[in-house]
């Protein structure tokens, strides 16, 4: 399963368990509660495939969206910026500093990237690909 899954799973489980004293209807419990979030999952997967074949670039497009507006304001506020400031005062001339970005573009930019790093956890403990 996905990162946390199992663990999530525990913690019903644990609940539960309190109410179900028979081991075997504990397991059915478990077994169904698995399926469920089994076929919750493929039904998301159902729904982003479509959503990533929709010719609209407002259904299909929001996620790179995202990503080139992250990675342009990174150009922005780490390239153009001081790029700019360092052109003008070759210039002589007293221009004003552009707009800087605040340290939230880190938090977009780090969500965004962290999702590539549950995906290598997943693979590193040989879960990945088993749901």
């Amino acid at each position: 399963m996905a990162f946390g899954i199992d663990d999530l799973i525990g913690n019903v489980l644990g609940i539960v368990n309190k109410f179900i004293p028979d081991p075997a209807q504990r397991a059915q419990a478990e077994s169904e509660l698995r399926s469920s979030l089994v076929s919750w999952d493929s039904a998301q997967d159902k729904i982003d495939t479509a959503e990533a074949a929709n010719p609209s670039l407002f259904v299909a497009g929001w996620r790179p969206f995202i990503g080139w507006c992250c990675g342009g304001a990174l150009a922005y506020q780490y390239l153009l910026v001081p790029l700019a400031v360092w052109a003008t005062s070759w210039s002589g001339y007293a221009f004003p500093r552009p707009p800087a970005l605040d340290d939230t573009l880190w938090q977009l930019m780090f969500g965004m990237l962290g999702m590539g790093g549950l995906r290598t956890y997943e693979k590193l403990k040989g879960v990945a690909g088993n749901h």
